[in-house]
């Protein structure tokens, strides 16, 4: 069955980010007033949005995600409406850990929503354990790792990239650009997720249709004995020999945002291509990788994608890099938390992609989506709670390569995950 498909524009009229903090006089109130896109907007303290994200060093654009909306709405501690936690960097081993502290985020009795973006494996079981006791609290996840029907039985939400269009299309861009080779970077457990997993079987068999080698390298976990250190190690010593071995008009994935910094700075050294991230941005890797400073330019991300793309094209990489011009993580993570005010305060309904592409379009103006609501592979069924959803690539030193124009064959929506 062929993915059905949204395409939008989110446009915002007014400047984005010009936000005030609530200070203690308005945290004595039952709501506060805060300057929000350029207009005042009351945010009832009555109350609580949660929100779990990972850490900075783990999914940084995930975190200033929760952060802009605490700017917007003020912190549960200052008397505002958002209550931010960050699970373990080693949330593999430390499960139970994480499934704790995102059930206690229900014990606020003013608590409405729970949000957790990613929605690393144990955000499901979270989600249940809060459901039996608090079946009126909203539980929205941004980009589960955990299979769509697991997750499915518990999230209110469930937003992931599109995993299934993104296979063809970034091939697809790799091809604009002039690859030969692409190599896909990972590791076993990323590769036992059906979201990450089916989106590798669809990239190698785009390659083949396109005319592109496809490779497959792996890499170590960050989550695993070495760390993210060891890991980002690993591929700073590995990009060099991968660009010898397979030349400079190769293009690199990967399907890790700690390996991401790493590589792009060989890359830029070394030589290849970077589409865009696993989850794009142009804070994703970017920064460190070319010692970028953006302190100025802090939360606005038509000024961040300008100096990153001139630092990028000073160094020699015009139309070698790409990414979103606006951060996923950090668009996902506001995005469904301005959703899930919206669906409190009954301005919007749960139920609407069009409210969630108005939420998330107060990050992104201008800048256009496609999406669809995912299908399983074995049924056919189209879920009503889980919904797939990506940006146009934007090329640095190049420009928009409207991939969401693209018409996505529709053989790929019928290959089959495998582990």
């Amino acid at each position: 069955m062929k993915k059905a498909k949204v395409l939008f524009a989110a446009c915002a009229c007014a400047a984005l980010f010009a936000f005030s903090a609530c200070n203690g006089k308005n945290a004595a109130e039952k709501t506060e007033k805060t300057e929000t896109a350029g207009k005042t907007t009351t945010g009832a303290s009555d109350f609580h949005i949660g929100i779990a994200t990972g850490t900075v060093s783990q999914s940084e654009d995930d975190l200033r995600g929760a952060e802009e909306l605490i700017r917007r709405y003020g912190a549960v501690k200052d008397g505002g409406m958002i209550q931010h936690i960050t699970y373990p960097d080693d949330f593999m081993s430390q499960q139970e850990t994480t499934i704790s502290q995102i059930v206690a985020l229900a014990d606020d009795p003013k608590m409405k929503a729970i949000i957790v973006n990613q929605g690393v494996p144990g955000t499901a079981e979270a989600f249940r354990r809060i459901k039996e006791s608090h079946p009126d609290i909203l539980c929205f996840t941004g980009e589960p790792h955990e299979d769509p029907l697991v997750i499915q039985k518990s999230a209110d939400l469930a937003v992931n990239s599109d995993f299934m269009s993104r296979g063809y299309t970034i091939p697809w861009a790799a091809k604009q650009l002039g690859a030969k080779t692409f190599v896909h970077i990972s590791f076993p457990r990323h590769m036992s997720y059906e979201t990450l997993g089916l989106r590798r079987n669809i990239m190698e068999q785009a390659c083949a249709d396109l005319g592109i080698k496809f490779v497959f390298e792996t890499a170590p976990d960050p989550t695993s004995d070495v760390g993210v250190a060891g890991a980002q190690q690993f591929i700073l010593e590995k990009v060099p020999q991968w660009v010898e071995k397979y030349g400079k008009d190769t293009a690199f994935f990967c399907t890790n945002d700690a390996h991401t910094e790493p590589l792009l700075k060989q890359l830029a050294q070394y030589g290849g291509m970077f589409i865009e991230a696993d989850l794009p941005s142009p804070l994703m890797g970017y920064p460190g990788a070319f010692g970028i400073d953006l302190t100025a330019e802090a939360g606005d991300f038509p000024k961040i994608l300008k100096k990153v793309e001139q630092v990028v094209v000073d160094n020699g990489g015009a139309g070698h890099f790409g990414t979103w011009a606006f951060s996923y993580g950090f668009s996902v993570s506001a995005g469904l938390g301005e959703f899930a005010k919206r669906v409190i305060e009954g301005t919007a309904s749960k139920d609407s992609s069009a409210d969630l592409f108005k939420a998330l379009g107060e990050f992104t103006p201008n800048a256009n989506w496609n999406g669809g609501y995912y299908v399983d592979q074995s049924t056919g069924v189209r879920a009503k709670n889980q919904i797939l959803i990506y940006m146009d690539t934007y090329i640095l030193g190049q420009g928009f390569l409207k991939t969401t124009e693209i018409e996505v064959p529709e053989k790929y929506f019928k290959i089959k995950f495998t582990k």
